[in-house]
């Protein structure tokens, strides 16, 4: 199988065969789309409608609008689980960088020269992650364009307009600013590399102290849902006015109206964003 980014002669009557072959065979990442397929927003849409659902009937107990409250929670929910599926990947794209970083490193440290160490790190890298893995595309894609003469910088840029992570967008600044210049690229990448690791871990310190706290925030905001079903069933009545009076309709409405809030409130606090 021939190496589609086997270097070219530029000018010669394969260059513009081998850019043709490159675009046909690799398709850029755009990062702002969801990586959610059919399935994904199958069981999106049911734990979605299922939620929906099962509170608008405790709090109403109308079959007709539980069924309406659980198809717009349903929908809903396609598109936030499509969303916080971006967030993810992003997160993941930058654990892959820090990887490619620190592959990078240990080859220019041995005297590589950066085009040469992305070439290493690839092979490093190829046996942790699948061909189909983000840093692995980008990867072709870095090598395909370098091949082709674009500039480590311009490619690096491209990356982080592309990803949107401020990580690469800081080291990819940087790079540019010394790029044939300087001879502390492998300090460059090993000091980013070095960023990225203590951002990650602070973060990963964060999450495990919030833990407990998050499951507090689901246990509270499960427990006036088990409450109200437990009494409306088993209570001889007594929620029985909430169901049936036109006051009661209200107090319902508004004690909905405050759990939806408390519900926003509860995901924002205990989701600390870096």
């Amino acid at each position: 199988m021939s190496n589609i980014f086997a270097p070219v002669t530029p000018g010669s009557t394969d260059e513009n065969t081998h850019k043709q072959t490159v675009a046909r065979h690799i398709s850029i990442p755009d990062y702002t789309l969801s990586p959610s397929k059919t399935l994904d927003h199958i069981i999106a849409f049911s734990i979605g409608f299922i939620a929906g659902f099962a509170v608008l009937f405790v709090f109403y107990k109308m079959l007709f609008l539980a069924v309406i409250g659980g198809l717009v929670f349903g929908t809903a929910n396609i598109f936030i689980s499509a969303q916080n599926a971006v967030v993810k990947r992003k997160y993941k794209l930058r654990s892959q960088f820090f990887d490619l970083l620190e592959a990078m490193s240990v080859s220019m440290r041995a005297g590589n020269p950066p085009s040469k160490a992305i070439g290493s790190a690839k092979e490093d890298l190829s046996l942790i992650y699948p061909d189909d893995s983000d840093i692995m595309t980008e990867l072709e894609i870095i090598i395909g364009r370098f091949n082709n003469a674009v500039p480590l910088s311009e490619i690096f840029s491209d990356l982080a307009v592309r990803s949107g992570l401020e990580d690469i967008a800081s080291f990819a600044s940087v790079y540019a600013t010394i790029e044939g210049k300087a001879s502390r690229a492998d300090e460059i990448v090993r000091e980013t590399q070095q960023i990225i690791a203590d951002k990650m871990e602070i973060e990963m310190e964060i999450d495990t102290m919030m833990t407990a706290s998050k499951s507090e925030v689901n246990i509270m905001l499960l427990m006036p849902l088990v409450i109200l079903g437990v009494i409306g069933y088993a209570g001889a009545g007594f929620m029985d006015s909430i169901y049936t009076t036109v006051v009661g309709r209200m107090v319902a409405t508004g004690g909905l109206i405050m759990f939806i809030i408390c519900f926003f409130l509860a995901r924002k606090f205990s989701n600390i964003k870096l």
